[in-house]
């Protein structure tokens, strides 16, 4: 069985801490429960056909047109005083490297291992994550659904990202088999092997993933 050519990386909850701890510091911080913040993503998702979360990772919302309906929502749930507002830059606040698997990525690079991104993002984030880490020295492919019009789990982002690295010099031949995904969320790793791809979702920590995945790599 051919090995793994390509590692396709998330980016929240993979290259950075649990996504989980940022927002557990905003409910922290503001005094919103997540409980009411689900509930204000829900009741405008069924009045919009989407939840607006996924829309605005799809580009299809602006980051101030979310905001407004955030917190038009929250202040009907939770009285006139509620503020929803600069909510990204409190949460990049909260996020940072996981760099033993950022430095696992550089080593297999030097290996000769390819390394592509696929992350679920917000247009107007791009700059913040991009500062993050060094995106454009580890990654040859990069596919952001705020600008796709499309977001995992959705077949299309799989597609377009598999596209993405037939075209990179010495992958023409890639098959989709050599490909693995590694998501901190287990319907995406669902929807990548359904496309094709291997998946190995990130959780218990770095060495519980890098057991799972140093088998598959070629």
């Amino acid at each position: 069985m051919a090995g793994v050519r390509v590692i396709i990386s998330d980016f929240g909850g993979v290259l950075t801490n649990p996504l989980e701890e940022a927002f557990i510091a905003w409910q922290q911080e503001t005094g919103i429960p997540l409980e009411e913040l689900g509930k204000a993503m829900f009741t405008i998702g069924e009045e919009l056909g989407e939840n607006p979360l996924y829309k605005l990772e799809k580009g299809e919302m602006s980051e101030p047109e979310f905001e407004r309906v955030m917190q038009d929502q929250l202040r009907k749930q939770l009285g006139d005083d509620t503020e929803f507002v600069d909510f990204a830059e409190f949460y990049f606040s909260q996020l940072s490297p996981n760099q033993p698997f950022i430095d696992f990525l550089f080593e297999y690079k030097a290996a000769g291992g390819r390394l592509a991104l696929l992350t679920n993002n917000v247009k107007e984030w791009e700059p913040r994550w991009r500062a993050m880490l060094p995106i454009d020295e580890l990654f040859e492919a990069i596919t952001d659904s705020g600008f796709e019009g499309t977001r995992k789990p959705e077949p299309l982002i799989y597609e377009i990202t598999f596209q993405r690295i037939t075209e990179l010099p010495g992958l023409e031949d890639v098959k989709r088999s050599e490909c693995v995904l590694v998501d901190d969320i287990e319907i995406n790793c669902d929807a990548a092997r359904d496309f094709g791809f291997k998946a190995v979702r990130y959780h218990g920590g770095n060495d519980a993933v890098l057991t799972e995945l140093r088998p598959l790599l070629a």
